[in-house]
């Protein structure tokens, strides 16, 4: 916007309502210690992995504390990040297309076990699928963009009933109920149902009921348009090749399911009212955060719109987002009144969670959960291994023939710098030769691994690698 030269007055009062905003992006009221830490473990991160800028937003005793950006929003011409720069969300945006369903429930105007039948009859199974089984990811319907990186006709624009004519009219990837995967499928079919009922866009109806009342005062959609030139730029890289801007997906591809971007700031306002279960009623808030359960009574740890888990009985809800240049992350503990937002602007890379979980442990000091019988055997072993040790007792004799003096010192001397691991997850199991073969995935801050074992019918070890993680 040009200003008429005759009205200087008007520029003066918008250049000091942009300072104003500006500096409501900028919280410091942590203790220098704590500040420290955290600054270290964001630059550590960024450092390791050569994401190009991360956002960070801190809520502390239920109040936004400390609010920070670190490295470059833009690579060329160079743009250091700020506060106030908004970044695509992804999924994290799901949570919010949920509080609107539970909203229209609070006003009587649906009911989340009503039947899909009765808004959309005409996709797959409609009359056995409910509005609860979409938001939980329990429906079967088939994800129409689980890869990291955006397919050639994703670049095109799309409208909604085009995604639902293609994948949610094709037959289920299961019976209704009965597994959980995730699939943003389910979202975009919400988000038809939202404004169906509604009578209103999705953006705006959270715009009024949300971004409003909360003063989220630089939400943008991002499904409509690139973001802007003051904002974080997304970028992608081919193998360990240089960073690249990232494509840009076609309008309609993340609506309802990863269409919002905003500063670290605005989500951190959004987190404080889930902390405080200010927005909705009570009975809302229970629906949002109960884990959804299988037919069978198996678990999800899914919620609606989050990631659920209860370490000590204390409710930790989480979610991460991606889209095409940005990942982001968002952890509240709810029960403890603190939150991590993180925001970086790289996609298919996991620094926005390695930020945010480090962070958490810094503001909250949680039982850290054991893990299966397997993880944890798994998991002992590999500290041996740090120390250049194995009970010989848990292998075999060709185990234990593997496992040399030159060996146990490759192990410890490679092993030993990397201290104590995030996580420790078998991620895939399989029978094989008479054994079973498990594969686990060893998460640091800067680095994955993979271990690989056979055991034998008898428990004994046949097998214990480490290597990269693929």
């Amino acid at each position: 916007m040009i200003l008429p030269h005759s009205r200087p007055w008007i520029a003066a009062l918008l250049a000091v309502a942009f300072a104003t905003s500006l500096h409501a992006q900028v919280v410091d009221t942590l203790p220098a210690d704590l500040r420290g830490k955290i600054d270290a473990v964001a630059t550590r991160v960024l450092d390791a992995t050569g994401v190009p800028s991360a956002s960070i937003a801190v809520v502390r005793d239920g109040k936004v504390a400390y609010t920070h950006a670190y490295g470059l929003a833009r690579l060329a011409p160079p743009l250091p990040a700020d506060p106030s720069m908004r970044y695509s969300i992804g999924s994290i945006s799901k949570q919010f297309t949920a509080a609107a369903l539970l909203m229209l429930q609070q006003d009587g105007k649906l009911k989340l076990d009503d039947p899909v039948s009765k808004y959309l009859p005409k996709l797959t199974r409609a009359n056995e699928v409910t509005l609860r089984m979409l938001l939980s990811h329990t429906s079967g319907y088939q994800d129409f963009w689980p890869q990291d990186y955006v397919m050639t006709p994703m670049l095109k624009s799309v409208t909604s009933g085009e995604i639902l004519d293609t994948w949610a009219k094709k037959p289920l990837d299961f019976d209704p109920g009965t597994k959980w995967q995730y699939s943003n499928t389910n979202y975009v079919i919400a988000g038809v149902i939202i404004e169906r009922v509604s009578g209103m866009p999705v953006m705006s109806f959270l715009q009024a009921r949300v971004f409003t009342p909360l003063e989220m005062k630089s939400i943008y959609n991002s499904d409509e348009a690139r973001l802007t030139s003051t904002d974080a730029t997304g970028y992608y890289r081919h193998a360990l090749g240089p960073l690249r801007p990232s494509p840009k997906e076609g309008k309609g591809w993340m609506f309802a399911a990863g269409e919002l971007a905003m500063p670290a700031y605005d989500l951190a306002l959004w987190d404080i009212s889930l902390i405080n279960r200010s927005l909705m009623t009570a009975a809302s808030y229970r629906e949002m955060f109960d884990e959804a359960k299988l037919k069978d009574g198996g678990t999800t740890h899914y919620a609606l719109g989050v990631d659920v888990s209860a370490p000590g009985g204390h409710l930790v809800l989480e979610h991460s987002g991606e889209v095409s240049g940005f990942v982001s992350d968002n952890i509240v503990y709810a029960d403890d009144q603190a939150a991590v937002a993180v925001l970086t602007n790289q996609d298919a890379i996991s620094a926005a969670s390695s930020i945010a979980r480090q962070v958490g442990r810094l503001l909250v000091n949680l039982p850290t959960d054991a893990g299966t019988k397997e993880e944890i055997r798994a998991a002992g072993i590999f500290s041996d291994l740090q120390d250049g040790k194995i009970d010989r007792k848990l292998f075999t004799n060709n185990c234990n023939d593997y496992f040399n003096d030159l060996a146990l010192q490759d192990f410890a001397q490679s092993l030993k710098s990397l201290g104590t691991p995030d996580s420790f997850r078998q991620v895939h199991t399989a029978l094989r030769g008479g054994m079973t073969f498990r594969v686990f995935r060893v998460v640091f801050p800067h680095q994955q691994l993979t271990v690989t074992t056979y055991e034998m019918p008898d428990g004994a070890i046949e097998q214990y690698l480490v290597m990269p993680a693929q």
